[in-house]
């Protein structure tokens, strides 16, 4: 064997320079793994960094972002349901509840309703029934064909100019013009965002065939709109200004409705109306849309 050969001296130097070599070669490969677990982690922290650094820039972008007038119209028929939800949901339905009134001299009018209606391509062409009942009468007021009379004790009959004019608002100035926008061929235009009361707005104005403009301000956050505002013109007098404030908001068959509607005149609140039940789907009878003197 070599081992016998070598004399004991450079035997113990060669064993002496191999152990030392093998030891060099432990320590560099110590090393180099030090180093690349050092530059790993140097690169796990900038990628960290850069990742976070990009989540920070999109929340930026996202918080800086600027939406169109449609594109503010479009999510808030996202939020309340859809367009196609909407269409095939509340094509037709009953809605009841309760109205209170605060009249000129200020007294209380309490009525309890029934609202059925069924929804076609336009809301000029729609079908609403308005079945109320007040201690001392009860009455109906129809909307057909473009057309409004009233019925009751079964007759029909023409409703005062004031009664007319109300009801014809609520239907034009509403959340659903907005939600049907495109289909009733109505413009719109963001005027702006605002802030009051510590909620950030959109506000929207919506302008229908006829040129009759309802401003709306829609929750930046929600994209619910809390309250709407009208004029409507007064006869020899200034125009009179409308609000209506909606709250209560509630999921009715995958789409949304508020179930509480304050309604002011100049300032002053002048009607409250409240949702008991409403049921979309229902299928309702036609007659009921009908005059009685046809």
């Amino acid at each position: 064997m070599l081992r016998s050969y070598l004399a004991p001296p450079v035997f113990a130097a060669l064993l002496l320079a191999g152990t030392l070599s093998l030891t060099g070669s432990s320590t560099v490969a110590t090393q180099n793994n030090q180093n690349n677990q050092s530059n790993s982690a140097a690169k796990n922290q900038d990628t960290e960094k850069n990742e976070k650094k990009n989540e920070k820039q999109e929340k930026i972008d996202r918080n800086q972002k600027t939406f169109t007038t449609e594109q503010v119209a479009e999510l808030t028929v996202l939020v309340y349901g859809s367009r196609p939800v909407l269409a095939q949901i509340q094509r037709n339905g009953v809605e009841r509840g309760r109205i209170t009134r605060v009249m000129a001299d200020g007294k209380i009018e309490e009525a309890t309703y029934e609202r059925r209606f069924v929804r076609v391509e336009s809301a000029d062409k729609d079908k609403i029934r308005l079945d109320q009942k007040m201690p001392t009468i009860e009455y109906s007021l129809i909307f057909g064909e473009g057309r409004l009379w009233g019925v009751i004790n079964g007759a029909a009959f023409t409703p005062r100019q004031d009664a007319a004019d109300a009801f014809l608002s609520q239907h034009r100035h509403s959340i659903e013009s907005l939600l049907r926008y495109k289909e009733n061929g109505a413009t719109i235009n963001l005027v702006g965002k605002d802030k009051q009361k510590g909620i950030d707005l959109y506000v929207l104005d919506l302008t229908d065939k006829d040129k009759r403009t309802t401003r709306y301000y829609i929750s930046a956050r929600t994209f619910h709109v809390l309250w709407l505002e009208y004029e409507e013109a007064s006869p020899g007098a200034a125009p009179l200004k409308y609000s209506k404030r909606f709250s209560d908001y509630r999921y009715a068959q995958s789409t949304l409705v508020p179930y509480r509607t304050i309604l002011t005149q100049d300032g002053k609140q002048t009607q409250e109306t409240r949702i008991l039940t409403v049921t979309f789907g229902i299928k309702v009878d036609d007659t009921l849309f009908k005059n009685p003197e046809a």
